[in-house]
């Protein structure tokens, strides 16, 4: 092989290697950028919505809240019903 054939050999490796390389860095900026995306939507979401956990422990205190109030009614219906029986029941006065 003479020196041009040479030349022209590496030139075509160079070349195609060139060509690989700027597919790759193609689609390296492409898969870079969707990861950025996702990572600014999984971002989004951790601020913006709950969790399970998060939930589960606001259910919690909301439902000792509601348990809190029933118990509250239940005391003041019986209340309310010793009232009513000693409302109901004659009263004997001491007349002489």
């Amino acid at each position: 092989m003479t020196g041009a054939e040479i030349m022209y050999a590496v030139g075509f490796f160079v070349g195609v290697f060139g060509a690989v390389f700027g597919v790759w860095k193609f689609f390296d900026s492409k898969i870079g950028a969707v990861r950025d995306d996702l990572a600014l939507h999984k971002l989004h979401t951790a601020e913006h919505y709950v969790s399970k956990q998060g939930l589960r422990e606001t259910t919690e205190q909301i439902m000792a809240a509601i348990g809190g109030v029933k118990d509250a009614v239940d005391n003041m219906t019986l209340r309310v019903d010793r009232i009513v029986e000693n409302q109901s029941k004659p009263r004997a006065s001491s007349r002489s």
